[in-house]
């Protein structure tokens, strides 16, 4: 009987799958099923063996499909490793990781989210420092970053999706930083669909440090600096001109939607003490029309972070939309723009201004 790697793919758990099939002697083809990558080789008679047992009581014997694979792969922990907690590429100065969008990731249009694809993108900032050692005690903080107490707080970020992926879809998401002026950083992505390799979403930040407990912005020390500079790739993804940076400011007279008495709870909270950033957009959407979300989908959103909010804050959420048609396009294939503000609601002090390009849905 012979054996036949007939193709691969991710299995709902994220790892890799190889499915196998048996031919015998009158190429009459029996399906044995699909096997996990953590297979190993066992001595020097070409005998392998999947998870330590033998597989519907046949041992897999010499495969040159599987052997090759798992060579290329670089054996079985990295592999396991590369869908798990990613691994770097590019001379590590890019992080990759892998991800299956999960059921209670999409919404009702039975796609990811804008909130997934940053819970997505935070994910992969944070294995990316872990994994490079220099994460310590705090959320993202490397180890000299600790010892002074300063922790990287979020002033910007850019995101601009082509297609939103569906559930079960694998992604395979890229990240890198560089030097933002002299005492900031820059982190960028870009996902990609795993099968096809085809660009899906760039999205690109900005840092800045914070003393953890003074909660003042401090510069960047040499000592941190020192850690992080050897992962400096100067590569953009998002390209920012100096006029598109201006975001304008919401008020009671400009604002079209106000939606308030929006409070943050307590899982809302980051080890920092502060709501997560990715919480913000929940909340800026509260004050968009319905109609809007029905029928029109986010394909763009830049989020200026201007203060911090905390769980004891009572917050209101402001939105002004309007219609931009593109040039040489019927007004059925308008698109939308919308501008937000996000603020406290006793002081109105600004929490997060944003704003946001739409684009309507395709018709099922």
């Amino acid at each position: 009987m012979m054996l036949k790697l007939e193709a691969e793919r991710i299995s709902s758990s994220g790892r890799l799958v190889m499915w196998l099939r048996a031919e015998d002697k009158n190429g009459k083809k029996r399906e044995i099923g699909g096997l996990c990558v953590r297979g190993s080789v066992v001595g020097g008679g070409g005998v392998r063996v999947i998870n330590g047992r033998k597989v519907n009581g046949v041992v897999v014997g010499e495969n040159k499909a599987v052997a090759g694979y798992l060579e290329r792969e670089g054996a079985e922990e990295e592999a396991l490793n590369a869908f798990k907690l990613g691994r770097f590429v590019e001379e590590r100065f890019v992080y990759r990781q892998t991800f299956v969008i999960r059921s209670y990731e999409i919404g009702p249009d039975k796609t990811s989210t804008m909130e997934t694809l940053m819970n997505l993108l935070q994910e992969t900032a944070l294995n990316h420092v872990m994994s490079s050692g220099l994460a310590s005690d705090g959320f993202g903080a490397t180890h000299e970053m600790s010892l002074r107490k300063l922790i990287w707080v979020v002033t910007r970020v850019n995101i601009q999706v082509d297609k939103y992926s569906s559930w079960g879809d694998v992604v395979e998401i890229d990240t890198w930083v560089a030097a933002s002026g002299k005492n900031g950083m820059r982190r960028d992505w870009i996902i990609r669909d795993y099968s096809t390799k085809k660009t899906l979403t760039r999205a690109t930040s900005n840092w800045v440090i914070m003393h953890r407990e003074t909660r003042r912005l401090s510069k960047i020390p040499e000592q941190v600096r020192g850690e992080v500079m050897p992962f400096y790739l100067d590569r953009c993804v998002i390209f920012e001109a100096d006029d598109d940076r201006t975001i304008d400011k919401l008020n009671d007279e400009t604002a079209e939607n106000i939606r308030s008495g929006l409070a943050p709870r307590w899982n809302d909270m980051d080890v920092n003490q502060h709501v997560n950033n990715v919480k913000y957009i929940g909340w800026i959407l509260e004050s968009v029309p319905m109609k809007v979300l029905e029928e029109y989908h986010l394909t763009s959103m830049t989020l200026e972070y201007r203060r911090e909010c905390r769980q004891s804050h009572l917050l209101e959420s402001l939105t002004s939309m309007k219609t931009s048609i593109a040039e040489d396009t019927d007004s059925d294939n308008s698109a939308l723009r919308s501008t937000h503000l996000l603020r406290l609601q006793e002081n109105k002090s600004e929490i997060v201004r944003a704003r946001a390009q739409w684009c309507i849905k395709e018709q099922a």
